[in-house]
């Protein structure tokens, strides 16, 4: 059983299982709050194929800053980073 990390953690097994892959905590903490995170089971549309709109949109979800004065290449670059 997962440990509560408190209400800012919404996914508390899915934060503690990104920590013990090493990943940061601020890192874990955006992965574990993204709405529908790991439902699309390796199944989503990859991101050159997506418009910017829908780029824009989920770096939008993950909080990653500047993205409106992006372009389509640096906002997968900002996703595929954070």
């Amino acid at each position: 059983m997962a440990k509560n990390h408190g209400p800012h953690i919404k996914n508390d097994a899915q934060y503690e299982a990104l920590l013990n892959k090493g990943m940061s905590k601020s890192k874990a903490a955006r992965i574990a709050n993204t709405p529908d995170s790991g439902k699309k089971g390796g199944k989503a549309e990859a991101y050159d194929k997506r418009t910017k709109q829908e780029v824009y949109d989920q770096a939008k979800k993950v909080g990653i800053e500047g993205r409106s004065k992006m372009t389509k290449k640096e906002l997968i670059d900002a996703l595929r980073n954070s």
